[in-house]
């Protein structure tokens, strides 16, 4: 894809799509907002892990159904992702960011007005929504305002930097949130931020949609209607197995649904005149690898910054307040991570990046296993957060541009919502994983059998990474150059 946005007067009179020559003198200006955008949107799907307890005392939430305040927000995200990017795609990619940004900013004001527990689960749906709407498209507008080559990659490495931030940055911000301000200001803060990109976004960004001479305007609603109730379904078995059990029948029916949902979809879009999902978009080996790798990136992410969060409190009884201060240095070596491993993979390609980025993650979560019952922050917490940090940047910009390399520029919204669909569902795995894990080495609630229970989850994502690393060495090689 060799296409970059420029001046609307380069456009093609007879398409819908706009097509520039000459590369947007603005496009780092406009990557700085789409940059905000995503990183409030992955901020908030961990911002509430430490300020649950607070949640359920202010609202009265039932026993064990707190956990759906960050649940039902996964749940939206990941199951509407798809159809946000191909509507992106057909219906304009900065009017469809403008819209899914709108609906963010009112919906995390309403979550901070939340007076039930009803009211908030509803805004936090509404929530995801406009994320699964706001992500493809920021990513797609990303794709079509740099050109393929040594500029984007730079582009994504610092978009997919940002995300890595979001992911532990959730920890770091929302603790002092919770603690000092209450738990409210954990999604006020996205209104002003939210209204600053509304008012950039014109002044900005480019309006681009997919040509319509290759992809006409058509809807594919059985599609969008299979794939969204599947990756919902599939989320909840995950979200749930840990309290319903793995092999319980609430858990083998919610899963079979989801397959069947799924395979269902695959046989509308063999046979659509105009797809959601083109099958043929699975024939590069890249974009299947990348978004595996995103995807298993999303499950030790997620793994690893839970139960090292649970360690910290329940464990080690810090408040929230302080272990949101501690991953600080998460926070700075996922910036450091991204910033090196971009400009690595222009050097020595996504391939080796990713496998020792992957490295990095399993030596970290390892080290973390080694976890004390008296343990301290720098005696058992520090270095693997320093370690992790560094593979989570490096690794989340390499799976971004194997997945997104190559592909259309028709079908860039549909590839950015695959590739940030595969880290929300990765998180949602990872994060159900882990629990059930804690909960099968730690029978008991006291203290020395958590202890034992957070020590095996940290294996477990050492398992993941490794699993990560079989996927980068096997499905990042790319395609042998055909003979001149």
């Amino acid at each position: 894809m060799n296409t970059s946005i420029a001046s609307p007067s380069a456009a093609r009179p007879t398409t819908t799509t706009l097509v520039h020559d000459a590369p947007d003198p603005r496009r780092w200006k406009a990557l700085a907002v789409l940059c905000a955008a995503y990183f409030m949107v992955i901020l908030d799907s961990q911002i509430v892990i430490l300020a649950l307890p607070s949640i359920e005392r202010a609202l009265g939430f039932s026993p064990g159904h707190v956990q759906w305040v960050m649940s039902v927000y996964l749940l939206s995200f990941g199951g509407l992702l798809l159809l946000g990017g191909r509507m992106a795609d057909l219906l304009g990619r900065r009017r469809m960011f403008m819209l899914g940004t709108g609906l963010f900013l009112v919906a995390s004001l309403g979550c901070g007005l939340a007076a039930s527990p009803r009211a908030l689960i509803v805004a936090r749906v509404l929530q995801g929504a406009a994320a699964a709407v706001m992500s493809p498209s920021a990513l797609s507008i990303l794709m079509t305002t740099f050109t393929e080559g040594s500029e984007r990659n730079k582009a994504l490495g610092i978009w997919s930097g940002m995300g890595g931030v979001g992911a532990t940055s959730a920890l770091l911000v929302g603790g002092p949130l919770a603690d000092v301000l209450g738990w409210p200001w954990i999604f006020y803060i996205n209104v002003p931020v939210a209204g600053a990109v509304i008012l950039l976004c014109p002044m900005l960004l480019r309006e681009s949609r997919a040509d319509e001479r290759t992809h006409p305007r058509r809807y594919d609603p059985a599609g969008a209607l299979t794939i969204t109730a599947g990756l919902m379904l599939l989320v909840y078995a995950f979200v749930e197995a840990p309290t319903a059990g793995w092999l319980g029948a609430q858990t083998l029916g919610v899963f079979a649904g989801a397959v069947a949902l799924i395979a269902l979809f695959v046989l509308i879009e063999a046979r659509s005149a105009a797809p959601l999902v083109p099958l043929s978009i699975f024939r590069s080996r890249t974009l299947v690898g990348g978004n595996l790798l995103m995807l298993v990136l999303g499950m030790t992410a997620w793994g690893v910054g839970t139960t090292v969060s649970l360690y910290a409190q329940k464990v080690l009884g810090y408040s929230a307040l302080q272990f949101g201060l501690g991953t600080a240095v998460l926070t700075v070596m996922a910036v450091v991570g991204s910033t090196f491993g971009q400009g690595f993979v222009t050097r020595v390609g996504f391939r080796r990046v990713a496998m020792a980025a992957m490295l990095l993650l399993g030596a970290a979560s390892l080290l973390l296993s080694r976890i004390r019952l008296n343990g301290t922050y720098f005696g058992d917490i520090f270095l693997g957060l320093f370690i992790f940090g560094a593979g989570l940047g490096a690794c989340a910009v390499a799976g971004s541009i194997a997945a997104l390399s190559g592909v259309g520029k028709g079908e860039a919204g549909l590839a950015s919502g695959i590739n940030t669909a595969a880290f929300q569902l990765g998180g949602a795995f990872g994060a159900a994983a882990v629990a059930t894990v804690a909960v099968s080495f730690a029978a008991a609630q006291s203290v020395p059998a958590l202890h034992r229970g957070y020590q095996a989850s940290f294996i477990a994502c050492a398992v993941f990474a490794m699993a990560g690393l079989l996927v980068a060495w096997r499905l990042l090689r790319r395609p042998p150059m055909p003979p001149a």
